[in-house]
């Protein structure tokens, strides 16, 4: 079956998607189950009074962010492609205790909790993959995956530019002088980075050149992470 210009193979695109969809929403919404958890023991309750600390995924999923847009990119690019995002968080900062400190604390906490999934799943492949069983294969794979995702997502949220968690983590420990000028970035943030990730390498594209910001930024970083992951767990595989 050919769509969108690529053969499509209902039975190995749905194998490849159940792969996915637990790394995707295991690895989406414990980021920002993450961020709720530190924010509540940071002395900021919003979230709790929401019911939003707690690592039970369903309370974190975004119904377009979460499911929706994910399986609209994995289906028009084949496999080859996936955005999305969970529910934010609310987070008062000036309910924090120490709010400057603090603000860099809830925000390290979504991708500290990206990193520590992806060493738990690599450390999880060593044990899989010493096992026999029809199961195996596709529970590698899966491990396989959230391993990735959860080390681009750790990349990638911390980007130096708010209102990514890198940009908050940015703002709290710079002096006032870059930081408050880096503040003022946030409300378009968002827009610069699909801006550089998405339509810059479409303008490259039809100038005849290749403009990958985001493999420069987050691919290859992300890469090296991984190697570190799997080093640390001590499994002989190549990224």
């Amino acid at each position: 079956m050919d769509i969108f210009g690529f053969q499509f193979d209902p039975a190995a695109f749905a194998y490849a998607a159940s792969t996915w969809i637990p790394a995707v929403l295991l690895a989406i919404t414990l980021h920002e189950a993450a961020h709720a958890w530190a924010a509540d023991k940071l002395g900021d309750d919003t979230a709790r009074r929401l019911g939003r600390v707690t690592f039970n995924p369903l309370k974190h999923i975004d119904k377009f962010g979460t499911i929706i847009l994910p399986a609209l990119l994995f289906v028009l690019s084949g496999g080859r492609a996936m955005f999305g995002w969970a529910k934010p968080v609310p987070v008062n900062f000036n309910r924090l205790r120490q709010p400057r400190r603090d603000m860099v604390l809830v925000a390290a906490a979504g991708p500290a909790m990206n990193l520590v999934l992806a060493i738990i799943a690599a450390f999880a492949m060593t044990i899989v993959i010493y096992q026999e069983g029809v199961w195996v294969p596709w529970t590698f794979q899966m491990l396989v995956n959230m391993v990735f995702l959860n080390a681009v997502l750790c990349v990638f949220n911390m980007l130096p530019l708010p209102p990514l968690d890198g940009g908050r983590v940015a703002v709290g420990l710079l002096p006032d002088r870059l930081a408050i000028p880096l503040a003022r970035l946030e409300p378009v943030g968002m827009v610069v980075v699909l801006g550089a990730f998405f339509i810059l390498p479409l303008i490259g594209s039809q100038l005849g050149t290749t403009i990958d910001v985001f493999g420069t930024l987050v691919g290859i970083p992300a890469q090296g992470l991984m190697r570190i992951i799997f080093s640390l767990v001590g499994l002989p595989i190549s990224v």
